[in-house]
């Protein structure tokens, strides 16, 4: 079973520009990289070479003569006589390329030649990416790819696109969903929270219709960061780096959710443990927000980044790090508890990162003033907060009064609520925070 997936009509739109370069899928393990990029060379090459460094290691050393088309093709079907390259209708697919990343500097040379597409794939787990990019640079196109997410996951369930597309127009039109379609919406939801978008755990779900499994396949995956951590975390403290990983939920589970590296450890400081989270946002498995310096535009070059919260891109990983009772609460009683609040928080970052927004958020020094995360149009920013009760919001209340922000002049409030506005604010369930990017662009204050 296929989970169609955004990279797909990317990956259709690539093919026609006439002038595409050698591309580069990027991304954590398991989140379906492969699976996408084979089944569209499938579809739209009469002949696919298919190489994946990981399992086959006797193509390490197709380099090891040059770098030219000729040298490498030629090594190739030494190898392996039965890989057949049709000019005009061959794509070759090096998968696993942190397992060999100076096969990058071959893509200038597939470029200029234009006979063959070329399609890498690897986990940034274990890349050595500022290589691969120095040797590839101005030849290649990159595409991160995630874990399914919300529109995705409800594509699996078999909504079209014209019913997803109401979410937006909802939003757009400031129009409360009906008792019906907000219980419906809240419900595919909080699913979507308990499984994340892992596409073998969302492919054993939309399979079986229920969840059985799926927290050992969530868990097997945590397991496999922690044993990759190990594998390719060269030069570093692999033991320090796991530590960080592990402690993430622990930090969200506190009212103060910035990243306190006593927490890691007693005696913890922070140049010991910089390179750690460096490797573990490079790899793809935490995601950094930081704290800005002050709530004004621009956002890049206004942030601290001494002070962050970090995050799991996957909040069904989250879930899975939970201890058996909480879990049994969640998935049992769907029970969100004490930790709804940074499980919420967690799934408007994963939003965020997969609709490519930044993650900002500010804490005024010796204050209460406080807000979760920061958006922008052309010309406005726009806090927004995550709220797990009904309580008044006061710091956005305040950015948005108070003649000191003169960016702020609206919010957004996401929380177990419908849509409305008042006082500057408007509010959206949480579900709607997948769809915050396409609704920025049709923003007028009414």
């Amino acid at each position: 079973m296929y989970l169609r997936r955004k990279i797909d009509e990317y990956l259709t739109s690539w093919k026609r520009d006439p002038e595409h370069k050698p591309l580069i899928v990027k991304g954590a393990r398991q989140t379906g990289k492969t699976a996408s990029v084979l089944r569209f060379a499938k579809e739209n090459y009469d002949s696919v070479v298919y190489i994946n460094f990981a399992l086959e290691k006797k193509f390490l050393g197709i380099v090891d003569d040059g770098y030219d088309v000729a040298t490498v093709i030629k090594k190739i079907t030494f190898i392996d006589p039965m890989k057949e390259f049709i000019p005009g209708e061959t794509v070759i697919i090096f998968d696993e390329i942190q397992e060999n990343p100076d096969i990058a500097t071959t893509l200038k040379a597939f470029r200029e030649d234009g006979r063959y597409d070329v399609i890498c794939s690897g986990s940034l787990l274990g890349i050595n990416y500022k290589k691969i990019h120095s040797n590839s640079v101005g030849n290649k196109t990159d595409y991160e790819m995630h874990s399914l997410d919300f529109e995705e996951f409800l594509w699996a369930k078999g909504y079209r696109e014209e019913q997803i597309r109401e979410i937006l127009e909802h939003m757009i039109d400031l129009r409360p969903f009906s008792a019906t379609e907000i219980t419906l919406w809240k419900s595919l939801f909080l699913d979507y929270c308990v499984l994340g978008g892992m596409p073998e755990v969302v492919r054993r779900y939309i399979e079986s219709g229920n969840f059985s499994g799926s927290l050992e396949l969530q868990r097997q995956i945590r397991l496999d960061y922690e044993e990759d951590i190990r594998k390719y975390a060269e030069g570093l403290d692999q033991t320090k780096i796991v530590s960080v990983y592990r402690s993430v939920p622990v930090q969200l589970a506190r009212e103060n959710k910035k990243f306190q590296f006593n927490m890691v450890s007693k005696n913890a400081r922070s140049r010991e443990y910089t390179g750690c989270i460096e490797w573990l946002i490079d790899a793809g498995v935490v995601v950094a927000c930081h704290c800005l310096n002050f709530p004004e535009l621009p956002l890049k070059g206004n942030e601290d980044m001494s002070r962050f919260k970090l995050y799991y891109p996957d909040t069904g990983l989250l879930v899975a790090a939970l201890d058996d009772e909480a879990q049994e609460d969640l998935r049992a009683n769907r029970n969100l508890g004490v930790y709804k609040g940074a499980l919420y928080e967690n799934f408007v970052a994963e939003a965020f990162v997969k609709q490519g927004l930044g993650l900002f958020y500010y804490k005024k020094e010796n204050s209460t003033l406080e807000e979760d995360f920061f958006v922008r149009t052309q010309n406005e920013l726009i806090p927004v907060e995550v709220k797990s009760n009904d309580k008044r919001s006061k710091s956005l209340a305040t950015l948005i009064r108070s003649d000191n922000y003169s960016d702020i002049h609206h919010g957004i409030k996401l929380g177990d609520f419908n849509i409305g506005k008042a006082g500057g604010i408007i509010t959206f369930p949480y579900f709607c925070a997948f769809r915050i990017r396409e609704y920025l662009k049709t923003w007028i204050w009414k």
